[in-house]
């Protein structure tokens, strides 16, 4: 089956992140019903997804980060999360009862494109194994609050965004997700400076390369800016994937391939994206601001950066983001706040790629010098012994 771009866009040249790929499977007519009447504020058709009898028992995010080891510290609580997206259907299972929903678009509440409701369940989808179903959110116990800026797939107004992101912060978040791409716009970036000037953590995309940006990709932004969390797409392989762009400065890394994540209907949805891979960085940053409310928000991202698993390659940053180790781990920072600078690609607990060339250089260099002082000694030596028999150096 042929996938189908999911793009939100800000401007005529912005958009989410995502790329939609087909249902988990066969979905049969009884599970949901005859299609509904679409609403009025949508307008663009929302695709089905599939129930969650057809969850695979596994999941591969979630096996790789691994986030449910930290749960014995914090799953959250007490932290507003807000997801900056085309809203949430707050009715689902996975997110009934504690979403907030606000508009900035006035086109209703309603998720038209389903992006949203993806985002939120990826950050804190709540713990239903109990029920038998295997998908989990990273921090189960936050607040999630959902700020729609879209209402359709393209063509949203690119004021919307700038105001969703001061919404937010007038509400009270301390993480906002934004799992979109755009130009460097002033609004945008002001709006992106009274966050952090309240102290709340941006998480955003690197952004997706397409076809026709593959040849000339462009920096994203919000996670362009100083101080946001930049998040780049891993593979089911464990690389990068091949559409996460690198242009982007990108503090670190999370499954972007092949994910899945709660969607409209009380249904579930496989996609990839870099938009998908944000909230596993979001719903990061929430446990640990729950576990150490002091941190500042450049403190939390600088913890994310030093606790991340690996640098590979360009694109991804200090590595894949390692939850548990973000909580866990104690800053030696001195809890002086970082400066606001670019993303900074730092190893951790992997020493440097080992240098073979100027390892053999450096070899010759020292042999010949050994070979020159040798050559100087047994001269010292043999040359008055030479002298002494008037014996002279070949011409």
């Amino acid at each position: 089956m042929r996938r189908r771009k999911a793009t939100l866009a800000l401007t005529a040249s912005a958009a989410l992140g995502g790329v939609l790929a087909p249902p988990l499977g066969p979905l049969p007519g009884s599970a949901l019903g005859a299609a509904p009447a679409r609403a009025a504020a949508c307008e663009d058709p929302l695709v089905y997804g599939s129930p969650a009898s057809q969850l695979p028992r596994q999941l591969w995010p979630q096996e790789r980060l691994n986030y449910v080891d930290a749960w014995t510290h914090t799953r959250g609580k007490g932290v507003k999360v807000a997801i900056v997206d085309s809203g949430v259907d707050a009715t689902h299972p996975q997110l009934r009862g504690h979403i907030a929903s606000y508009d900035v678009t006035k086109g209703g509440l309603q998720d038209c494109v389903g992006h949203g409701t993806q985002v939120a369940g990826i950050i804190g989808g709540r713990d239903m194994r109990g029920q038998g179903i295997s998908f989990l959110g990273v921090a189960p116990e936050a607040q999630l609050i959902s700020v729609k800026m879209a209402t359709r797939s393209q063509g949203n107004d690119s004021r919307w965004a700038p105001l969703a992101i001061r919404k937010a912060v007038d509400l009270g978040v301390r993480v906002i997700n934004i799992s979109s791409q755009s130009p460097d716009l002033p609004d945008l970036r002001k709006a992106v400076h009274y966050a952090q000037q309240h102290d709340v953590v941006i998480v955003s995309v690197a952004g997706n390369l397409t076809d026709q940006t593959r040849q000339t990709p462009q920096k994203a932004f919000p996670a362009g800016y100083p101080g946001v969390i930049s998040v780049g797409a891993l593979s089911k392989d464990g690389k990068l994937a091949g559409f996460s762009n690198t242009v982007t400065p990108v503090t670190v890394t999370a499954p972007g391939q092949a994910v899945i994540s709660t969607w409209p209907r009380n249904a579930y949805k496989v996609d990839d994206g870099t938009s998908l891979a944000a909230p596993y960085v979001a719903g990061t940053a929430a446990l640990v601001r729950s576990f150490d409310p002091r941190l500042t928000y450049l403190q939390v991202k600088e913890r994310i950066e030093q606790t991340a698993d690996g640098a590979q390659v360009q694109g991804t940053g200090s590595g894949v983001v390692n939850p548990l180790r973000a909580v866990t781990t104690v800053s030696t920072g001195g809890g002086a706040p970082a400066p606001a600078t670019g993303a900074q690609r730092v190893a951790i607990d992997r020493p440097p790629p080992e240098d073979r060339l100027g390892r053999n250089i450096a070899l010759s260099i020292a042999a010949a010098a050994l070979t020159a002082a040798a050559g100087v000694g047994i001269a010292a030596l043999v040359g008055p012994a030479g002298r002494r028999r008037n014996w002279r150096p070949g011409g």
